[in-house]
């Protein structure tokens, strides 16, 4: 049975997120599901990568996300001579103290925007891995936590595209989702001529929501109800990746986490305090399609990895609602997935 401050809780959430929603599609029109995939991972405490070719708004995105939420923003732009210290930081020597003072760096900010990300070398790229996992930065020795609530957008191009680094694996794994925006359908086109053609909406965009708003909705996240058996159909989908014929490097652990992470902040952002099968079959492409790695003859056979996830969700088998003996009797529909009722 769901309390009272839990219930007040998903208000909250709904509401406020609602509010940001709204406030972003204003700047990005016509694509309802890459905004609500953007808070999904912000509430899943992860880290979004938006691949697409240019000018279809990936920047635009990351940028009316952060607008959206009065928290700090930095933005780094990536290039082939951008240096690691650039992003993490540097001990400087001090000759008043004498002693060596640190120079926080780009990333020691509450949302960061990391532009065209494939387009530094791999040694810039890898400063991230730390901060991207453990929230953290560590410069000669010593340990500085990053602020909170932390979130990267990162943007990039496709890797047939001149001047662009493939990102390495261990980078792509620590990106909860990858999404694609697309091109706008001709009428969001249109429109975007009309709201665009004069001034940047970007430039009225103001916040909506507050830093610690947005933590307290992390928080709520993090109370949504797995239950067992939505736990094992999660487990159950990653480690049919490993065994896939076409896939030479399946989804790691890791993935499996982000999946549950995320399926409990849409549950939540459906005003659900339980996370159903559903919500882990429609995030299923966008959170492992990015970490795997298709066969030579799946890449001859033009095999995707999003068409591999697909075929994953059609041959698992979908787990029953479970039965919730002792409770009062059985657990009935979608239901049944949620917190088994206390005992009187």
């Amino acid at each position: 049975m769901t309390t009272y401050d839990e219930r007040a809780s998903l208000t909250d959430l709904t509401a406020t997120v609602e509010r940001v929603r709204s406030s972003v599609e204003q700047v990005i029109e016509g694509k309802p599901e890459v905004v609500r995939l953007s808070l999904t991972v912000l509430l899943a405490e992860g880290h979004l990568l938006i691949e697409d070719v240019p000018g279809v708004g990936k920047t635009m995105l990351a940028k009316a996300l952060a607008r959206s939420i009065d928290c700090s923003v930095r933005r780094i732009q990536f290039t082939p001579d951008l240096l690691p210290s650039d992003i993490t930081g540097v001990s400087i020597w001090d000759q008043q103290r004498r002693d060596f003072e640190f120079k926080p760096g780009a990333i020691f900010a509450q949302i960061v925007i990391g532009d065209e990300i494939n387009r530094a070398s791999p040694k810039t790229q890898s400063a991230l891995l730390e901060s991207l996992e453990e929230r953290q930065v560590t410069i000669d020795g010593e340990t500085y936590e990053l602020p909170s609530p932390f979130m990267v957008v990162a943007t990039q191009n496709p890797v047939e595209m001149e001047g662009t680094y493939p990102l390495p694996e261990a980078q792509r794994d620590r990106f909860m989702a990858r999404v694609s925006i697309g091109y706008p359908s001709a009428e969001a086109e249109l429109q975007m001529l009309d709201v665009h053609g004069g001034i940047s909406p970007l430039d009225d965009l103001q916040p909506v929501a507050h830093a610690h708003e947005i933590q307290k909705l992390i928080d709520a996240v993090r109370g949504v109800h797995v239950a067992d058996a939505v736990r094992r159909y999660a487990v159950d989908l990653v480690a049919a990746t490993r065994t896939h014929p076409d896939l030479r490097l399946g989804a790691s652990p890791r993935a499996t986490l982000h999946l549950l992470r995320a399926a409990k902040a849409s549950a939540a952002l459906t005003g659900r305090d339980y996370a159903l099968p559903d919500d882990l079959q429609a995030l299923a492409v966008p959170v492992l399609a990015h970490r795997l790695l298709p066969t030579a003859q799946a890449q001859l056979n033009r095999r995707t990895a999003e068409q591999v996830v697909h075929e994953i969700l059609q041959q698992t088998p979908v787990p029953a609602a479970p039965q919730q003996q002792g409770y009062g009797g059985l657990g009935t529909g979608a239901q049944a997935y949620g917190r088994p009722p206390r005992r009187l």
